[in-house]
């Protein structure tokens, strides 16, 4: 009998490897041009796809999938590394690591909008005031080293939050029919392609860093390829409600890997800001259900 891995313990260890890569990301930006990390990224994932291409190759593809599969990869990677490598030049890890407490806030949203899942007065509720703790977070945010301008850092981190939702709900859709392997390397595929011509475009001087290369490495090997993977394989075999409140651990994760890799702290008035939006998110989240695991 075949043991499936447990699909909430994959969701555990990626949301501490993508707490890890606001860290990342920030040690690779002090190095090298966003867009050439993004790009190194999503190369070094397809390179490591490379080695299981039988596998992933075996899919039947479904007449018309292509619209939900387009816009999957062209929200992630495509807009939200657009939007989250800008809001790091703008903001701290710490701040845009709190953003992404507004993640399954905006899922719900958007599952309501697109594929009619309930949306409560509660849910609304916590999402109000989530959002007033976003709000309160970036005006009390102090222009530092770590972050120059907190308000538009922020703003970005939270628009590329929404793209993130709504991939999510795609994903939600497509895994019915595709494996999560085949999925993933489809998104590495699709940013290698997007990323790559646009790193060259944008032009910048290559240098050899032993830091900033590792950065890059961890990035491809480590959050593109096993975060995103286990996410995947989490959703296709429990509700997309269940999975994506996991992602509330990330601020948390990424408050403490940015206070001791990076120094951040957060002010008094960030720290209550930041409460608040998680008191919204808490709010937010759905009460126990009987649901049975789906498969």
């Amino acid at each position: 009998m075949r043991i499936k891995p447990d699909p909430r313990l994959a969701l555990l260890i990626a949301t501490l490897l993508w707490a890890s890569s606001f860290i990342a990301l920030k040690l690779a930006f002090q190095v090298y041009p966003p867009n050439w990390v993004i790009a190194g990224r999503m190369l070094v994932a397809l390179l490591c796809f490379s080695l299981f291409y039988k596998q992933i190759l075996k899919f039947q593809y479904r007449s018309g999938d292509w619209k939900l599969l387009l816009l999957m990869s062209f929200c992630e990677p495509c807009l939200y590394f657009v939007l989250e490598s800008q809001a790091l030049l703008y903001t701290s890890a710490s701040q845009a690591g709190m953003m992404t407490a507004m993640a399954p806030i905006l899922t719900a949203i958007v599952a309501y909008v697109f594929i009619k899942e309930r949306l409560n007065r509660r849910g609304m509720l916590g999402f109000l005031l989530a959002m007033v703790g976003v709000i309160w977070l970036s005006l009390a945010g102090e222009s530092d080293e770590h972050a120059p301008n907190p308000l538009l850092g922020n703003l970005l981190e939270l628009a590329a939050m929404l793209a993130a939702a709504i991939y999510a709900v795609c994903l939600k859709l497509l895994c019915q029919r595709y494996s999560a392997l085949t999925l993933t390397a489809l998104q590495a595929l699709v940013g290698s392609l997007f990323f790559v011509p646009l790193a060259l475009y944008s032009g910048g001087e290559w240098q050899l860093h032993r830091d900033g290369l590792l950065a890059i490495l961890y990035l491809g090997a480590f959050v593109t390829l096993g975060a995103y993977l286990l996410y995947n394989y989490a959703i296709s075999q429990i509700p997309l409600t269940q999975a994506v409140v996991y992602i509330n651990l990330i601020p948390v994760f990424t408050l403490v890997l940015a206070f001791v890799l990076l120094g951040e702290r957060l002010t008094p008035w960030q720290m209550l800001g930041a409460g608040l939006v998680l008191i919204g998110v808490v709010i937010a989240q759905p009460k126990k259900s009987t649901q049975q695991p789906e498969h």
